[in-house]
């Protein structure tokens, strides 16, 4: 923390107060309400209490509750005040971030523009005559005009994505089920997610780390699957879409999206093109389909006793969706069953695909002349992402037509790291700590080791590289006659060895167990102490097998013990 939370929370209201731009907030808490809570996280810091997120400021999207803050949906007439926060607001606080109020947003967040409110309509952060993209608008533009370090918002189509490509900021939008949704106003509930937006993949990710996990309130929660993968591979595998799936773009929007491919591909990821169609049909399920019959589910009762306490366009969406028949819906549901078997046809040997996040930034007026028909066009490459159970990240890549321009990373369902991996070859930057907290880590001495012929059995499965290790002087390593070569790691005793050189890796636990069955004689794993004291597990080797091998503790390094051999 560079700053005291009283001090960052000092700056948040003065750039409140520079930026003059009331439309972002529902509710705004004054700055002596924060300062308080500032203090407080200062005190819990200087008692030594770990606080990942102290220093932080986060704005929350209006559908989320906050305890004691007016939940509007974007609705005055539907407001009530929460006595408990959302536990993903809640995990935040808990780990030091400050709220400084609740943001506008379209209207049961039912829309991608960020106009549908009767807060008014929110004005793109750099560009204010045009669109900041919704429903999550507030939130996006309170990040982009640099008062919140990080915002919450939801995402049913792509409103936690679609202001992030507007605004020029960074959007992640995490697999369904892994940060609860209890104390989440629904849209639809089978398909929301609580998302973040923040300046830097890192920061998004700290905060979304902090938020996942299960909540006993939220019955469709999920948890890491054992076979998770914590990194994608060092050249990792892209799909594109064609040049006829791009054709809602300008022709600079399509110079920029070749322009972020191609650092991509610099950045060593190898690309192919593919028939993406089938999923942008799947995407008109959510509101041509009978799927927007979640729509009428969430809050139909209440547009429908009073159809004037909304706004237009939002109420003729939800009330419409009554007169769905059931069977319709079945019909739907069993339709995009088929696209999600397709998609995993289609992406199969892929490790994500990259598309636009949205199709252009139109104007506050031209929202205003065709409200329905601009709102759809800009879910083009968003809206099939939660319903085939997909995971995004969007970040911004250059301009276009004098606005921000931004792709996304779209993965399968729990492949959100790899899809923030990837991310980061355009962004420059990105957490090291991987988003599941659930690997082992394993320590390498010999042929796994980056560069060496057994390394692919780590990165193929998704394991993480997590920097350099050495032991403690109580282990010798000795070449072995095995093909490949490799070396055997003995523990001899306190000081009766050498420090040994080698790397640490973190994979799933289903991956190490695959290692593990795999494993021919004479290796073997097992607890291995490390120069600071810490143990971790570790490759070791049989001490017969050992003592029929060359002893080569006094290179300290596999690699070296290599050069040597080689010269």
């Amino acid at each position: 923390m560079t700053q005291s939370c009283a001090a960052r929370v000092a700056a948040a209201h003065r750039r409140i107060s520079e930026c003059d731009r009331p439309e972002v907030w529902i509710t705004l808490r004054s700055e002596a309400e924060t300062r308080a809570d500032a203090e407080t996280v200062d005190a819990r810091a200087a008692a030594g209490e770990e606080l990942p997120l102290a220093g932080l400021v986060v704005a929350v999207k209006d559908n989320i509750d906050v305890a004691g803050l007016p939940t509007t949906a974007g609705c005055p007439a539907y407001a009530y005040t929460p006595a408990v926060s959302a536990p993903a607001v809640r995990r935040l606080t808990d780990a030091g971030a400050i709220v400084l109020g609740k943001t506008n947003m379209d209207q049961f967040a039912t829309g991608l523009v960020g106009t549908r409110s009767p807060y008014g309509a929110v004005r793109g952060a750099l560009r204010p005559e045009k669109i900041s993209g919704g429903s999550s608008s507030g939130s996006a533009v309170a990040v982009a005009l640099g008062i919140a370090d990080i915002a919450l918002g939801t995402d049913t189509a792509g409103s936690g994505r679609v202001p992030a490509a507007l605004n020029g900021i960074v959007g992640v939008k995490p697999t369904l089920g892994l940060v609860p949704t209890t104390g989440v106003v629904p849209a639809a509930r089978s398909y929301d997610a609580v998302t973040v937006f923040a300046r830097t993949l890192a920061c998004a990710q700290r905060a979304l780390a902090v938020m996942t996990g299960p909540d006993d309130g939220d019955p469709r929660g999920r948890t890491w699957p054992e076979d998770v993968r914590l990194s994608a591979p060092p050249r990792p595998r892209i799909a594109l879409p064609r040049d006829e799936d791009l054709a809602p773009l300008s022709p600079d929007a399509r110079a920029a999206f070749a322009a972020a491919v191609k650092r991509l591909e610099a950045a060593g990821a190898t690309s192919t093109v593919l028939d993406v169609s089938p999923l942008l049909r799947a995407a008109r399920l959510l509101y041509d389909g009978a799927l927007v019959a979640e729509r009428y589910a969430a809050v139909g009762e209440f547009v429908a006793r009073d159809p004037s306490a909304a706004d237009p366009t939002v109420a003729g969406i939800i009330l419409a969706a009554a007169e769905l028949p059931a069977h319709a819906l079945v019909a739907d549901q069993e339709l995009l069953d088929r696209y999600k078997a397709l998609a995993h046809r289609v992406l199969s040997g892929y490790d994500a695909l990259i598309l636009p996040t949205t199709t252009g930034h139109p104007d506050i007026a031209t929202v205003r002349a065709d409200p329905v028909a601009v709102n759809s066009r800009l879910g083009t490459y968003t809206n099939f992402v939660n319903l085939l159970d997909m995971a995004a990240v969007a970040v911004p890549a250059g301009e276009a037509d004098g606005s921000p321009f931004g792709v996304s990373v779209v993965t399968r369902a729990f492949e959100d790291q790899p899809a923030l991996d990837i991310a980061a070859l355009l962004t420059g930057e990105q957490e090291p700590v991987p988003l599941p907290r659930t690997g082992v880590d394993l320590a390498v001495f010999g042929a796994h080791l980056r560069g060496q012929p057994l390394n692919h059995q780590l990165t193929e499965s998704g394991a993480r590289y997590a920097g350099e290790v050495a032991t403690s002087t109580a282990y010798r390593l000795t070449a072995l006659d095995t093909v490949p070569a490799k070396p055997g790691l003995t523990r001899v005793g306190p000081s009766a060895g050498a420090r040994i050189t080698g790397e640490r890796w973190t994979l799933s636990p289903a991956a190490l167990g695959r290692l593990l069955a795999a494993l021919p004689a004479p290796m073997s794993l097992g607890r291995v102490e490390l120069a600071d004291g810490s143990w971790v597990l570790g490759f070791q080797c049989d001490p017969h097998s050992a003592a029929g091998g060359t002893d080569i503790t006094h290179l300290g390094d596999w690699r070296a013990y290599l050069r040597t051999a080689a010269s």
